[in-house]
């Protein structure tokens, strides 16, 4: 009886199980032209169902989180949704904000409704160019120019009759008052000039002593005379200011009044308008530093804008941020924003304040105050992805204290760390109305829910993206017009029927399983995206099967460099790995790579060797920390299966060793353990192992072979090496049953099975793969425990049996005890 027709042998699997085809002539159009655009997402009810229920509910810590991979339309979703979503909601408040004349480094905010800051702010730069002008006038007229002469005529008069009147005292006495580089001085005379040093000098002495007394005595008079000089220009300057500030409080206050006047009803405004008016009367002089275009005006003209003139900063209005205004009336324009900041970091999510360079140093004011995404999303929405803002220094922190705070506080990232407290801007933080969604990959959503206690506090909503859709032909029809979708969305070739159908089949490859078929419309985008510029470079005017599957291959191909460099590796014999013939303690094991954008299957051998022990299977790789923790997990099951099935009443005498041969990386994953159990149960029954065949699959104690991943990739990789050595015919893969559901293999590796050239064998367990590797039946447990002659089992069984008695023997021999001697001794 052929191996293949024994019953506890699985039969290859027919070629029609390995690769789900989907018929064009299942679809009754020509085209993707034909197809009605598909309204929303397939087979996400239950993530677009979250999303709108997250975007409209209002109770605080109700956002959202979109967990799915990248590729699945989530942001696309996140997107139609919020639209119509906001298109019912009314749009966001103006903000701005204006200087604190009482406290410069603190400025206010003022909420105003949409459409009002942008007018707020040329209503004060209009006001001070007026001022700008009228003021000035204002100190030109005839009237202040008398009642000014009074004040400083009065004040010269008083400061002149001090003098005049100490002069002609100290005339009488032939003494002068002199104005000399460090002040007053007197002098006395003679003849009517001033007596020189020397002629002073020789006066007689009493001559000399009665000059000087007169002269100290003159001098305190001439001392207290200048003291007065200073109050009385301090007085002259408070009457100057005094007039001024009556000039000016006409000119400002009419001006500021009619300002007042337009924003009546918002008191936020007119309590800074008061502020500005007593500001501006107190500061009248910065209008009168320029003046008129009047050539006849002692003020120079005016040269710069009022928007660029420092003098007049602390006037302005920081238009903060401001609604887009369509023309509607606020209450009639349903337009809440949508703000998608896709550079997260603390100054572009929560605003800061801009500095500039001066003379050496870094001033700032309350007009380099920028908004951030949270103060342009206000009212609205604001899309963020996740990664992005746990990866920017501060940024996340600041968004949890915005979203639990209610209120959005500008801080810098230096305020954050340094220990050193400066004095700058602290602008009064802003209330916050935002609904923030954040979308990720699904591990980072559980990481945040298990590492982060606030988290699931502040991000109540989960919107879970499917990565697959059940096959059916309601949802290959689905499937079809969303292909349509995306054709027309991207504005690319119509796709013809055999088109769609090729797609389809890849999506299906794409889920890794042929009772599925994947929802990242991302790969499916770009693939339609090379199938177009193929069909463009092959001259035609619709995309076919043709233009996919070259975009596939040369997309394959594009990747392949590294998979082609291993597998050259084994058919140059530097790794080595049989296609051929058979070897005892040797299999072939099946491995996968994957490097991000591509992932190919790999074939490895896997060696075993066994002697006299004490129950010890040594995996090599844990040995040298190659082996990670499920891998492990995998020997330490199939120590049990032994130990469980050959070793119930005696001990486990067995050293056994095992190794992937030529592996410098890291191994890990149980889907090498059933392999590693074939090569040691050949190794114990010393029966050769077929080396045209390559195994995959986990084992559990009970000896059934379990699913595995990547079977599509590991099929292909000992396929391929096998086709370049030559296909004999024999040559083969074992997999899991439960992994056929799976299988969705090229094209080129189904139709070699049709053929009969390769062949892919389902396994249930591992009597039955040993059976299959060996040609040798596994054979069962008999009644009285044993098994039957010349199975694989009864020549384990016996193995096993033999190191024992020999243990036994070997420990009455060296030490009594059982133990196995030391190494050396």
């Amino acid at each position: 009886m052929a191996a293949e027709e024994r019953p506890d042998i699985p039969a290859a699997l027919p070629a029609s199980t390995l690769r789900r085809v989907c018929d064009p002539a299942a679809f009754d159009f020509a085209t993707t032209d034909e197809l009605a655009a598909i309204d929303g997402f397939i087979g996400q009810d239950r993530a677009l169902d979250a999303i709108r229920f997250g975007a409209r509910i209002k109770q605080p810590g109700f956002n959202l989180f979109a967990l799915g991979p990248e590729g699945s339309g989530r942001l696309t979703a996140i997107r139609a949704i919020l639209e119509k979503q906001a298109s019912t909601e009314p749009c966001g408040e103006d903000w701005v904000y204006v200087n604190n004349f009482d406290h410069p480094h603190k400025p206010r905010a003022i909420r105003l409704a949409k459409g009002l800051a942008i007018t707020f702010r040329d209503a004060m730069v209009e006001l001070i160019d007026d001022l700008r002008i009228t003021v000035p006038g204002q100190f030109e007229t005839d009237d202040y120019r008398s009642r000014r002469r009074v004040i400083d005529e009065e004040f010269e008069g008083s400061q002149q009759g001090a003098f005049e009147a100490l002069r002609e005292k100290v005339a009488a006495e032939n003494i002068a008052i002199l104005r000399t580089p460090m002040g007053f001085a007197l002098a006395p005379l003679k003849g009517g000039k001033v007596i020189k040093p020397e002629e002073f000098e020789a006066l007689p002495e009493d001559e000399r002593s009665r000059i000087q007394a007169r002269l100290e005595a003159l001098n305190g008079e001439l001392e207290e005379v200048i003291h007065q000089l200073p109050r009385i220009e301090k007085e002259r300057r408070n009457r100057i200011r005094e007039l001024n500030a009556g000039i000016a409080e006409i000119a400002i206050g009419s001006s500021i009044a009619v300002t007042a006047e337009r924003f009546r009803d918002i008191a936020a405004i007119q309590d800074f308008l008061n502020a500005a008016k007593h500001n501006l009367i107190k500061n009248v002089a910065l209008f009168l530093a320029e003046g008129t275009d009047n050539p006849e005006s002692p003020f120079p003209a005016i040269t710069r804008p009022t928007m660029d003139d420092p003098r007049f900063a602390a006037f302005m209005v920081n238009v903060f941020a401001a609604a887009e205004d369509d023309g509607a009336p606020a209450a009639e324009a349903p337009c809440a924003p949508i703000v998608h900041e896709k550079n997260p970091t603390l100054g572009n999510l929560i605003g800061r304040v801009e500095h500039l360079a001066q003379m050496g140093a870094l001033v700032t004011n309350f007009l380099l105050i920028k908004p951030g995404a949270l103060h342009r999303a206000n009212g609205g929405y604001l899309v963020l992805d996740a990664r992005r803002v746990l990866t920017e220094p501060f940024a996340w922190d600041a968004l949890k204290r915005t979203l639990k705070s209610g209120s959005i506080t500008i801080t810098s990232p230096g305020a954050e760390v340094s220990p050193v407290r400066t004095i700058s801007l602290e602008p009064e933080p802003i209330p916050a109305d935002i609904k923030v969604v954040l979308f990720g990959e699904p591990m980072l959503y559980y990481l945040l829910v298990q590492l982060d206690p606030e988290f699931s506090e502040l991000f109540k909503v989960q919107a879970d993206f499917d990565t697959e859709i059940k096959h059916s032909d309601d949802s290959v029809r689905l499937y079809a017009r969303l292909i349509a979708s995306i054709a027309k969305s991207k504005e690319v070739r119509p796709i013809d029927r055999t088109g769609v159908a090729r797609l389809i089949e890849e999506a299906i490859r794409a889920a890794d399983d042929s009772e599925r078929i994947s929802l990242r419309i991302g790969h499916v985008a770009d693939l339609i995206h090379e199938a177009d510029f193929w069909a463009a470079s092959n001259g035609r005017d619709t995309v076919n099967a043709d233009d996919v599957e070259q975009a596939v291959a040369e997309r394959r191909r594009r990747r392949d460099r590294i998979r082609e460099r291993g597998q050259e590796a084994i058919e140059r014999g530097t790794v080595l790995i049989d296609t051929d013939g058979e070897q005892i303690g040797q299999v072939n094991g099946l491995s996968v790579l994957d490097l991000g954008n591509t992932r190919f299957g790999r074939p490895t051998r896997i060696t075993a060797r066994v002697r006299m022990g004490t129950g010890k299977i040594v995996d090599i790789e844990r040995e040298v920390d190659l082996g990670g923790p499920l891998h492990s997990k995998g020997v330490f099951i199939l120590s049990s299966y032994l130990a469980t099935r050959f070793a119930l009443n005696r001990p486990m005498s067995l050293w056994a060793s095992i190794a992937f041969e030529q592996s410098y990386g890291g191994v890990d994953g149980d889907s090498a353990s059933s392999t590693e159990l074939y090569a040691l149960l050949s190794a114990l029954a010393e029966v050769p192992l077929r080396q045209d065949l390559a195994i995959t699959g986990s084992v559990n104690q009970l000896g059934q072979v379990q699913a595995i991943g990547g079977v599509n990739e590991k099929i292909e990789g000992f396929y391929d090496l096998c086709r370049a050595r030559g296909l004999t015919g024999r040559q083969g893969v074992l997999i899991p049953v439960s992994n056929v559901k799976h299988l969705m293999l090229r094209a080129d590796v189904a139709e070699a099975a049709a053929d009969g050239r390769f062949h892919i064998y389902p396994v249930t367990t591992i009597d039955e793969g040993i059976a299959l590797l060996t040609g040798r039946p596994a054979g069962a447990r008999q009644p009285d425990g044993s098994y039957p002659d010349g199975s694989i089992n009864a020549l384990v069984d016996q193995r096993l049996r033999a190191f024992a008695e020999r243990r036994r023997a070997f420990g009455a021999d060296h030490d009594g005890d059982g133990r196995e001697p030391r190494e050396g001794v």
